[in-house]
């Protein structure tokens, strides 16, 4: 069995908790920008306004009073409903400081996630974003007799605490504020979950200062260097935004902005201008499969492609004993100039590391962000884990693995190549399911589901998930990660399924990108069409048949795709198919989508 383990190089006080962080990074300087708060004119130009650590201190504390004086006592749960803003951050440290616990829920939640969630968690008062959150939530209050209220922030909610909380000395949210130990619950963080109803995972205030104060120590050049600034864009309901959340405030110096719609994010990037990058994978493949389109549509695609291919020998040759040779180093510098810059320039210019996690990024897109400049820093970890259990570091990053285990973290690989993880991140267990969590954990450790392993430097890399391994009827294992992910990265397709449990042969969903599609058939002369229409195209199936080739490339015989099927409509979370992190529900799209799996074993015409 594989196993290693890294020490603690921080190891807090074990009265602290997350507190304690906001008041370090205070008394490091008051008067320094902790955050940029996101500002739009009437012109709708954008702005960022700087709020220094003084300052935002001062506003949690006093929305913390305004907590107190509405009831909230310590270890309330307190739900945030909200898209990634200031307003999130804000509410969060002041539910910390009132002695109370955040209960996150996605701005996306069905009525029934959400009425779950606030009966399972027993939430006392709900702040969410905007009048249509709060109608979601007045449905289904009957049914939640713990809530009390429910605040709406596009109505004030942040100026109607703080008026309420004059009334409330401060020393009593002083006395809150320290409360709480390292082995005290922070928050209640619910799984997306692509089976069953999500599970309440439980993280502590250590879980997050430990884990925090030793990333940070780890990640220094990238997230304490002078000037670091990261956009935050991914939901504040999952743990990895989470995560950098309080990382930020745990560095020394960084400053935080929020950008609440993803459909700003290029534009937010380029007048935010972050220094570093967190996302998934998806969004990086979007970058990279917009930038394509466009070259293409303006007659540069073949320039953009043989930029591409330096870039990635470029980062390749950065692996070996001598680097880029001269001639190489030439190219690099020609396709810098025509191309590579101005990518780096549409993330803003002054992007030079990224952190990338929640799904695997892959050795291509990571060598090609590599030799563009940016550096991906690939990492791993799940919500019981409070966001990276490993991460690949500055000084050393293997491309194609996840890295090793951040300070005070061990890992294994057990017998039937099962991750399993212990250490400083681990959650406490599941709220009220005591049978959830004896079955997460085996003589101490925690079960990932993911398979992996560990090599001679304790890098991990990640090869599937336990559960989605497909077992052909001829009896070979295959993980569908492997050709799912190389065969999303086509501009058209936007998601993938791999399908063959227990069938004579291995073979695929797919959806189109209604994004990608128009793009696509601009830069190859063709007439706009619906997604529909773009599936029965001659030159778009014969495009998927070239990509589904490749990806076939990477694997067995036995492990190819045979047959494959465009559906009529992309995999949606409001269609129930995605989790709230992008992430495939397979179970119910096997079941939603039946009959187009039956067509590719019947025989079918309409598979290809």
């Amino acid at each position: 069995m594989d196993e290693t383990h890294s020490p603690l190089l921080v190891e807090p006080d074990p009265t602290s908790n997350l507190n304690d962080l906001l008041a370090a990074r205070v008394a490091r300087g008051a008067d320094a920008p902790l955050l940029e708060r996101r500002t739009v004119a009437a012109d709708g130009t954008v702005t960022w306004e700087a709020v220094t650590a003084r300052a935002f201190d001062e506003d949690v504390v006093a929305l913390a009073r305004g907590l107190v004086a509405h009831g909230v006592r310590p270890g309330d749960r307190v739900g945030i409903l909200s898209r990634t803003r200031y307003e999130w951050t804000l509410v969060d440290f002041a539910v910390w400081a009132a002695g109370a616990v955040p209960v996150p829920l996605y701005e996306t939640s069905s009525a029934e996630q959400v009425l779950w969630i606030l009966q399972d968690a027993d939430v006392s008062l709900l702040v969410v974003e905007t009048a249509a959150h709060a109608a979601v939530v007045e449905g289904v209050r009957p049914d939640a007799p713990s809530l009390r209220e429910v605040l709406v922030l596009d109505e004030g909610a942040v100026a109607t605490l703080t008026a309420a909380g004059a009334s409330v000395e401060r020393a009593e949210v002083e006395r809150r504020r320290g409360l709480a130990g390292l082995d005290d619950l922070a928050t209640i963080i619910y799984t997306s979950g692509t089976t069953g109803r999500p599970k309440g995972a439980e993280l502590t205030h250590g879980n997050f200062v430990v884990l925090t104060v030793n990333a940070v120590d780890r990640l220094g050049v990238v997230v304490s260097a002078p000037g670091a600034r990261t956009l935050l864009f991914m939901p504040l309901a999952h743990v990895f935004a989470r995560f950098v959340e309080v990382l930020v405030v745990a560095a020394h110096g960084a400053v935080l902005g929020h950008t609440p719609d993803t459909k700003d994010l290029l534009a937010d990037l380029g007048t935010f201008q972050p220094t570093f990058i967190l996302s998934v994978p998806r969004v990086f493949e979007k970058v990279y499969n917009s930038s394509e389109q466009k070259a293409t549509a303006a007659g540069r695609g073949g320039v953009f492609r043989r930029a591409v291919a330096v870039a990635i020998a470029y980062s390749r040759a950065q692996d070996t004993p001598r680097g880029p040779g001269l001639s190489l180093r030439l190219q690099h510098r020609v396709a810098d100039a025509l191309v590579l810059s101005k990518l780096r320039r549409a993330l803003g210019g002054r992007a030079e590391w990224a952190i990338s996690g929640g799904a695997p990024l892959g050795e291509r897109l990571g060598h090609f962000y590599r030799g563009l400049g940016l550096h991906v820093l690939e990492g791993y970890g799940l919500t019981e884990t409070t966001a990276p259990a490993t991460v690949n570091l500055p000084e050393r990053t293997k491309i194609g693995t996840v890295g090793p285990a951040l300070p005070g973290t061990g890992l294994r690989v057990a017998a039937d190549g099962e991750v399993e993880i212990r250490g400083v991140g681990v959650f406490r267990g599941y709220h009220g399911n005591d049978a959830a969590t004896a079955e997460a954990f085996g003589d101490g450790w925690f079960r990932t589901g993911d398979l992996g392993s560990i090599d001679e430097d304790g890098y991990l890399r990640i090869t599937g998930r336990k559960k989605d391994i497909i077992v052909t009827a001829g009896g070979k294992n295959v993980a569908p990660a492997v050709l799912e992910d190389r065969l999303r990265a086509h501009p058209l397709v936007s998601q993938v399924v791999v399908v063959g449990d227990s069938r004579p042969y291995v073979g695929a969903l797919l959806t189109l990108d209604p994004e990608g599609v128009p793009g696509w058939l601009a830069a190859h002369g063709k007439p706009a069409m619906s997604v529909v229409e773009a599936a029965q195209d001659p030159d778009v199936v014969a495009a998927l048949e070239a990509a589904v080739e490749r990806t076939n490339a990477a694997v067995s015989r036995a492990e190819s795709i045979r047959r494959w099927r465009v559906l009529d409509r992309d995999l949606t979370i409001a269609g129930g198919h995605l989790t709230p992190k992008l992430s495939v529900r397979r179970a119910e799209v096997l079941k939603d989508f039946a009959e187009d799996v039956e067509a590719l074993y019947d025989g079918s015409d309409a598979a290809h």
